[in-house]
């Protein structure tokens, strides 16, 4: 049997159907796993297209999903920040937080999707000139495939860059492997410095970038989700980013940053040629959400109501409360007509039933909160006012319901019913990058390379990149014009705000070395039957050597040459 391995683990070319997204249209996949025993050996599997060749790079496409938890998971790792709290104290994100994260359960995931995938690209880039579909050129078809092949190669490298990006920010140093590797190979590999792994996640996007197309809707199958050029400029922007942020630049080389900031700044120059512009902030996710103009590159998933069944309220028919926002979240959203904060202007308890305190709050919390007293879901079946107040229809003592005072509704489509008979479904987009995110890594980048956010050194300051997504006609929150530290407390919680739940607090707090600061303690609130609002404290472990994950234990018995982690080494194993 021929196989390709890596770590001992036989990289088997199992296929998967992509639904929505990472590959929008496709036809049914077959199984391409080598064996004696079926005519779909290595030589069948490089003559054919659908069910070969464009299997193998769906192959890779399906690993970037690649989440900690299974496949469709209701978890997200906003539970393990002070975005929100997981309501099943179960809940497997729980882990993060409580104790039960170590060397022997490290949530490795990300190692092995992205090394399966990495394994598969090196292995198709040294087999693709054997691949020969010349016996179907008078296939009616056969012109599209040869021009699909040709892109197939620049697509597979973006992604190897993609998932060495996934492995440096939460490894740093990992092993860069570009080759395919013997058992032996494979079982002495060393780590490589996270310099060398940024350098090669940023060379391979300067040269595959222009080789991509800036959008599939004129390409041949005109099918979405795939690497385009724009995605390639965006994955070396926050490459360097991360690598000029402090986990990764101790000593505060300002020209990482200097770096980082001119390739924000390339994606905002161009972003009109490229057809994209800011949307409304509600049309990020929804059914539609994959042709949003605002959107580079998302993970769709087809037609479902799971994720709704994991996030309504608990009272509704069939729901599970899933990720609950925080008081700590809460409190960060300013108010409209003075910026001043949720928390600045109700600092202690709060009397809900002589003041509405979310009244004249930024828009953003609407479309991302589910408060006491909201109509939530939106579906005709099922709209009903949430009660979140002890008691409540969906709040406590009822098992599983909301442990912070609130639930979700970013992400969450609410025209999904999820009732016993007559229930219905929704594609779901999952963004990795949007253009929104640009402005704040900009801002950012650029307020570290100059020292101030008003310095227009590179066409455009730190605050007025960042008052371009509050100036949207939908928002429409006081502009920036801080600077110097208070510019520092502000720009963090813009971003907590803009990006709550798109998986950026978790990797942010790690890499600006804040989690003892936001990741200690939490807010939550508890709400009285006579509406009287209270916030108390949750603590959670935090311990610096979380700002990396560690080695997993089962990857270093297997090579002992896998250094771990530094506080990760004293760790149960």
């Amino acid at each position: 049997m021929k196989t390709y391995i890596y770590n001992k683990v036989a990289v088997k070319l199992s296929s998967y159907l992509l639904p929505l997204a990472s590959c929008l249209f496709i036809s049914s996949c077959v199984d391409l796993n080598y064996t004696e025993e079926t005519t779909r050996d290595e030589q069948w599997t490089y003559n054919y297209f659908g069910d070969g060749i464009k299997n193998l790079v769906f192959d890779v496409y399906a690993q970037v999903y690649n989440t900690e938890f299974d496949d469709n998971s209701p978890y997200f790792l906003a539970g393990a920040t002070d975005e929100a709290q997981y309501a099943l104290e179960t809940g497997a994100v729980n882990n993060y937080v409580n104790g039960g994260w170590s060397p022997a359960n490290p949530y490795s995931n990300t190692w092995s999707k992205a090394y399966t995938a990495i394994a598969d690209v090196n292995m198709y880039l040294e087999k693709i000139d054997q691949a020969d579909i010349s016996d179907w050129k008078y296939n009616g078809d056969y012109n599209n495939w040869v021009a699909q092949m040709e892109l197939f190669p620049y697509e597979l490298r973006f992604l190897r860059a993609y998932f060495y990006f996934e492995l440096f920010k939460t490894y740093g140093d990992v092993p860069l492997v570009t080759t395919t590797l013997t058992n032996a190979q494979a079982n002495n590999v060393e780590r490589t410095s996270a310099d060398k792994v940024v350098k090669f996640i940023v060379d391979e996007c300067d040269a595959v970038a222009p080789y991509l197309p800036e959008s599939y809707g004129t390409e041949v199958g005109a099918e979405v989700g795939r690497a385009t050029r724009i995605a390639a400029y965006a994955l070396k922007a926050r490459t360097l980013l991360y690598y000029a942020s402090p986990l990764h630049n101790p000593d505060g080389d300002k020209s990482r940053w200097e770096k980082a900031a001119q390739a924000c700044k390339y994606i905002l120059d161009n972003a009109s040629l490229w057809n994209l512009k800011l949307s409304n902030y509600g049309s990020l996710w929804g059914h539609d959400a994959f042709f949003n103009t605002e959107l580079i590159f998302g993970i769709g998933r087809g037609e479902s109501n799971t994720f709704e069944k994991a996030n309504y309220p608990i009272g509704v028919e069939n729901a599970s409360s899933g990720n609950c926002p925080t008081q700590s979240l809460v409190d960060q959203y300013e108010y409209q007509d003075n910026g001043q904060t949720f928390a600045e202007r109700h600092p202690g308890s709060i009397d809900l039933t002589a003041e509405d305190p979310y009244e004249g709050l930024d828009p953003r919390f609407a479309l991302t909160v589910v408060k006491n007293g909201d109509e939530w879901p939106s579906n005709g079946a099922q709209k009903k006012a949430i009660e979140t107040f002890t008691g409540g229809f969906n709040a406590a003592p009822k098992y599983g319901a909301t442990p912070t005072g609130y639930y979700l509704r970013k992400y969450v489509d609410g025209g999904c019913v999820t009732t016993a008979d007559n229930q219905t479904t929704r594609r779901h987009t999952w963004i990795v990058f949007r253009l929104g995110e640009f402005y704040l890594d900009y801002a950012e980048a650029v307020f570290n390379a100059t020292g101030s956010a008003n310095d227009d050194t590179y066409g455009m300051t730190a605050n007025e990149a960042v008052n371009v997504l509050r100036n949207r006609a939908d928002i429409q929150m006081p502009e920036f014009k801080e600077d110097g530290a208070e510019w520092v407390t502000r720009y963090e919680r813009e971003r907590l705000v803009e990006l709550a739940f798109e998986n950026h607090r978790f990797w942010d707090v790690r890499r600006w070395k804040k989690g003892a600061q936001y990741f200690k303690t939490i807010q939550v609130a508890t709400i009285s039957p006579s509406l009287q609002l209270t916030r108390s404290t949750v603590t959670r472990q935090w311990d610096d050597k979380f700002n990396f994950y560690p080695i997993p234990q089962s990857e270093r018995i297997q090579n002992p040459k896998l250094t771990q982690n530094p506080g990760w080494e004293t760790s149960a194993e």
